[in-house]
């Protein structure tokens, strides 16, 4: 569904906004705070969808050895790199498991490459480097929907068995109809018409968010509510490690940190050594038996303790 001048919704100048240069300040901002709340609730009725994909790719993911392969332009990229980036020290996400397939490179992260998001070869030959196959998943974003580059990507993703999810702000975008998984958040007409690092930008950046952390969940890396699986790399969590430990447990902080010493820096075989009485082996092969999910590990009645 597009504009009466056949353009994403995501492009059409908004009547209310037509005079924003002349507002005051206090004005001003307090209507775009209000474009800035209005984002996050159109994810709302994508919810569903969001569920489902993140669903889907966890089962995916969880088959394997596979990549999150997040691919974008301009906005859309920069947002994806920033999910992408935070997965490793949040749920321990092996790096090597995660790609990216940019417009224009990495370099389009700091300095903006416009004209690359209309080059679709530079994604088909990107996806071929990367031998995207069955077991990966691929996440695209564009705001308009209409990116050359995403779409691309996307179906020479798709054609390759990799799972796809599209994420996109306009309603009949060409990018929904490529992926798989289609996540539609209609953000309508931004404040200054085109600028996607508004309203599109928040819902994408809020999407995303949800997206990886509920495939993180699936994959057993959150427990009880917390980042089970978080690196243990600065004094700060270092101490947030033994708290879980010693919360899970139900033990003595100094007994937590021993365990967790015992273990390398994992919350999960500490907490498992200490409630199953078992010695780091025996833990890793407990876990490794219920796909690294703690919980299910816990629930095992048939390993007796030492």
């Amino acid at each position: 569904m597009t504009s009466r001048n056949n353009l994403p919704r995501t492009e059409t100048v908004s009547a209310r906004f037509r005079d924003l240069d002349l507002w005051d300040s206090a004005s001003a901002l307090d209507a775009l705070w209000e474009g800035q709340m209005s984002a996050v609730a159109a994810l709302r009725p994508a919810l569903p969808a969001l569920a489902e994909a993140a669903e889907a790719a966890a089962s995916r993911l969880a088959q394997g050895e596979g990549r999150l392969i997040y691919t974008g332009a301009g906005t859309s990229g920069r947002l994806a790199a920033l999910d992408a980036a935070e997965l490793p020290p949040t749920f321990d996400w092996p790096e090597a498991r995660i790609a990216l397939l940019i417009a224009g490179g990495t370099a389009s992260l700091l300095r903006a490459a416009e004209g690359a998001e209309d080059d679709a070869d530079a994604a088909r030959s990107g996806l071929a480097a990367l031998a995207a196959g069955p077991a990966d998943v691929l996440i695209a974003l564009a705001a308009s929907g209409a990116t050359p580059f995403a779409i691309a990507a996307t179906g020479t993703a798709r054609a390759a068995g990799a799972l796809t999810i599209g994420i996109a702000n306009s309603p009949g975008a060409p990018l929904l109809a490529a992926a798989e998984h289609r996540v539609l958040i209609d953000t309508g007409a931004e404040a200054i018409a085109g600028s996607t690092r508004m309203k599109a930008g928040t819902a994408q950046k809020a999407a995303l968010t949800l997206l990886s952390t509920l495939i993180m969940v699936r994959l057993g890396r959150v427990h009880a509510g917390q980042m089970i699986e978080m690196r243990p790399t600065n004094a700060k969590l270092l101490a947030r490690a033994r708290r879980m430990v010693a919360e899970i447990a139900g033990c003595e902080a100094d007994r937590a940190a021993a365990a967790l010493d015992r273990a390398g820096g994992s919350t999960k075989l500490a907490s498992l050594m200490i409630l199953r009485s078992l010695d780091l082996p025996a833990a890793e092969c407990l876990l490794a038996r219920h796909c690294g999910i703690l919980r299910d590990a816990l629930a095992d009645k048939h390993d007796k303790p030492l």
